[in-house]
């Protein structure tokens, strides 16, 4: 990088390529208010500025100010920078609009009407991949001693400033060097989503920024691991976590032990030995699972009728293996380069778009409409085919419908592959392919067996009339899938796109059945057209989970004036889906029976504050009771002015408690 500095100008003739703005949330503070200051930094396309931890490079940006005589300044608040390695050497910066949020503190004995004139003075550098430009800014604006009255567009605007800055986490992370290495814990629910995490130290000192971040889950914790800094510091570390959606979790850790991630994946062959074995009687099973058990009855009937030598058999249960082999290692490696990455996914998570969902259901509906003789089109063309080729495509058909299944002894065993290294989690990856596939393996190994099988006649059409019940039925459960994640008009588009394909495939039977050229025509255009129609299907927006207590209710500061009114009881929590403390309060002592009874004698009414998004609202009221963030446990009893704040540590007796003394 090029350092460039602008020499012999004035700092009002500098070109800059950041836009600073200083905006007040309040024009007229009341005496004794902290208003919330805005510092709006906007920079010019391919420009970056820095967070309060540069990096390898950079600087962070410096303010100045010049205030009325009691009139103090609280530091910057940055929101969560992003990364960018420049020959080698990792960035924490800005390369869109960010804003700084800050607050003044007015005096308290300030008589109405005075005026507060205020000036900072702003330094920082800005850079491209190629040069850096030292730059000075000075803003100025005039507030006046007033009734704190905030406009509501300006409101709206701070409060999306606020909601982009780090939640805090309110659960003591732990952190450690040992061997070179920097390890560190924090507490973070097991079902918890989690994508792309990366932690920010506030300071130097800690880590080697550029160092690849290794992220483990372990139970209720993360385990953040990467390179030791050269000089490491010592005592309370403060930084911010990012878990690749959301404005990330502001944590502080103290020094102590911290488990290597390795040891969350640490095991023995005994126990990948038996999770391999459990994986093949799991896939085993699953040949008598709807889905599945018409293709192999498929390529088993075509073995039968081909009448081929014993090494054609051979070759086609092979084939056949390798197909379903390859796609479990395969669904099985990209599930574990995901976790990896730091993604929640689990087996099957492909089945959780919905047009992946939607498109075999296309498949599988023309599999059963085929098996049913409303058409002869063999679509998909290795159905019931025979050779090498048609033999290892039905083996990663039968592979790929089997993941929504699941049987006896798949959970354990899979449960057990995303715990285990990554060559021991792909055995038993394929060790439920070839479980799947040792029927068909069987039949193609065993001459007895398939001596045993019946000659080929009649009764042939019959089978496949009967084996395509499972597979509408295996349809019919797609459906229900299709329409619990994108909702009745995302499965009505479904269905209609099943509908589509199946008139296209009806008229090209009738164009088979009177010898017309170019049959397949009418089920290609369907095809296409339903497939179009699947892939515009979106998932529905989430909707919130039931409330584990009876009678529970959003919370709301007009909710809660109205039951204060009425005289009853109020409890009130506030919670995040990232809050360990909560969650653990929650399952321990708030959603236990003997709570929601003693609640229920009681008539106490339970508001919920969900402040998973940092809801600027709720965050303004969790303030107003001196609280930086969750957990927050407010109990009102009837005739009480003021709440009374519970400890962050809740039992169930302290909460059946609660009823005793309203």
């Amino acid at each position: 990088m090029t350092f460039v500095a602008v020499l012999g100008a004035s700092a009002d003739a500098q070109v800059r390529h950041v836009a600073m703005t200083l905006t007040a949330e309040s024009d007229r503070p009341a005496p004794g208010d902290a208003v919330a200051v805005a510092i709006r930094a906007v920079p010019q396309p391919g420009w970056h500025g820095y967070w309060l931890n540069p990096g390898d490079a950079g600087v962070a940006t410096r303010a100045t100010w010049t205030l009325p005589d009691g009139v103090q300044a609280a530091p910057l608040d940055y929101p969560a920078p992003g990364r960018l390695v420049i020959a080698g050497l990792m960035n924490h910066v800005y390369e869109r609009p960010w804003t700084m949020l800050t607050t003044l503190t007015v005096p308290r004995g300030i008589a109405v009407g005075s005026a507060l004139p205020v000036r900072v003075k702003l330094d920082y550098l800005v850079c491209t991949e190629a040069i850096c430009v030292p730059e000075t800014q000075e803003l100025a604006m005039r507030l006046t001693v007033g009734d704190g009255a905030i406009d509501a567009g300006r409101r709206a605007s701070f409060d999306a400033a606020r909601q982009a800055l780090p939640r805090p986490l309110g659960s003591a992370a732990t952190w450690q060097v040992a061997d070179g290495r920097f390890r560190l814990s924090v507490p973070y629910p097991r079902d918890a989503p989690l994508g792309t995490a990366w932690f920010y130290p506030a300071r130097g000192g800690a880590i080697d920024y550029a160092a690849a971040q290794q992220v483990a889950r372990d139970g209720e914790r993360l385990v953040i691991e990467t390179k030791a800094a050269a000089t490491p510091e010592h005592g309370a570390l403060t930084g911010v976590l990012t878990t690749g959606s959301g404005p990330g979790l502001a944590l502080v850790a103290q020094a102590g032990a911290v488990p290597s991630a390795a040891s969350a994946a640490a095991f023995d062959w005994g126990t990948a030995l038996a999770a391999f074995g459990g994986a093949l009687l799991g896939g085993l099973l699953l040949n008598v699972m709807p889905c599945v058990f018409p293709i192999l009855s498929l390529k088993a009937l075509a073995l039968a009728r081909s009448g081929g030598s014993e090494q054609h058999a051979r070759i086609e249960a092979l084939a056949y293996t390798a197909g379903v082999v390859l796609v479990c290692l395969a669904l099985g490696g990209t599930l574990l380069a995901l976790r990896a990455g730091g993604a929640s996914a689990g087996w099957a998570f492909q089945l959780q778009d919905p047009r992946v969902v939607g498109v075999l259901l296309l498949l599988v509906m023309a599999i059963a409409l085929n098996l049913a003789g409303l058409f002869e089109l063999p679509t998909p063309r290795f159905a019931g085919r025979g050779g090498a080729a048609g033999a290892f495509m039905t083996g990663a058909l039968a592979a790929f419908v089997a993941t929504p299944c699941t049987g006896p002894f798949m959970g354990a065993a899979l449960g057990a592959a995303l715990v285990l290294p990554a060559a021991a989690a792909l055995l038993v990856f394929a060790g439920l392919g070839l479980g799947i596939a040792l029927p068909f393996l069987a039949i193609g190994f065993v001459p007895a067996l398939r001596r045993r099988m019946p000659r080929p006649g009649a009764w042939m059409v019959r089978l496949r009339h009967i084996l395509s019940v499972p597979m509408f039925a295996t349809a019919l459960a797609l459906a229900w899938v299709l329409g619990r994640q994108a909702g009745v008009d995302g499965m009505t588009l479904g269905l209609a796109a099943v509908l589509l394909a199946a008139l296209g495939l009806w008229w090209t039977g009738r164009r088979q059945a009177g010898g017309a050229m170019r049959a397949w025509v009418p089920a290609v255009v369907a095809l296409v057209a339903a497939g179009g129609a699947v892939a515009t299907v979106r998932p529905q927006a989430a909707r919130p989970a039931a409330a584990a207590l009876p009678g529970a209710e959003p919370f709301s500061e007009a909710r809660l004036a109205a039951l204060r009114a009425e005289g009853r009881p109020v409890f009130a929590y506030f919670t995040a889906d990232w809050c360990l403390t909560c969650k653990v309060n929650e399952k321990a002592a708030i959603e236990t029976v003997a709570v929601a009874k003693s609640f229920s004698r009681g008539k106490v009414a339970v508001l919920i504050g969900d402040w998973t998004d940092g809801d600027p609202v709720l965050g303004r009221f969790i303030a107003r009771h001196d609280r930086a963030g969750v957990p927050l446990y407010l109990w009102y009893p009837p005739a009480a002015r003021a709440p009374r704040i519970l400890p962050q540590v809740l039992t169930p007796a302290m909460l059946t408690g609660l009823t005793k003394g309203s």
